[in-house]
């Protein structure tokens, strides 16, 4: 028998990953990027960032800055600004990480699965063709090929060249 050894995943099953207190999308205003917290871009309206605990590579959380929890609560700006920066975070991990495709989605309330249902957020899941292996099917683990450092370092470059969203 072989040994798959994941020991970042600790602190995730140990609940002691908490690099930040309150809501994950909460940011001074100042901030635009934050390796620490995952944070790739960041403008006065909507940001990006890393899901730290990832269904896959390059997995995107995509969200407005101001708290709000129903798309009917989104301003028009909010909502182009979040749809642009979908396009722009699809863009991106397609020249880095060359997905076949992805899952784009939102859950919206508790009920529906939303881990923060106070602040919506949309989810871009990179996905390759044949990359479902048997450990997902038979021990719902998940295998994630480069550390998470590693794809911020590597994303970064192209989501600080964005121009900031007109508001």
């Amino acid at each position: 028998m072989k040994t798959l050894w994941a020991p970042w995943r600790i602190s995730y099953i140990l609940d002691q990953e908490k690099t930040k207190q309150g809501c994950i999308f909460d940011f001074a205003a100042a901030v635009s990027s934050s390796k620490k917290d995952l944070l790739l871009y960041r403008d006065s309206t909507a940001q990006a960032l890393l899901n730290r605990f990832p269904y896959a590579n390059g997995h995107l959380l995509v969200a407005p800055n101001r708290h709000v929890a129903d798309l009917t609560d989104l301003t028009p700006a909010e909502h182009s600004a979040i749809m642009s920066l979908i396009t722009k975070g699809c863009s991106i991990l397609r020249q880095h990480l060359k997905p076949d495709g992805f899952n784009i989605g939102l859950n919206l309330g508790k009920t529906a699965g939303a881990g923060i249902a106070e602040h919506l957020h949309f989810h871009i899941v990179p996905r390759w063709e044949d990359d479902h292996n048997f450990i997902t099917v038979t021990a719902d683990i998940r295998t994630i090929p480069q550390h998470i450092d590693e794809t911020f370092d590597l994303l970064f470059p192209s989501f600080s060249s964005i121009a900031p969203a007109a508001t």
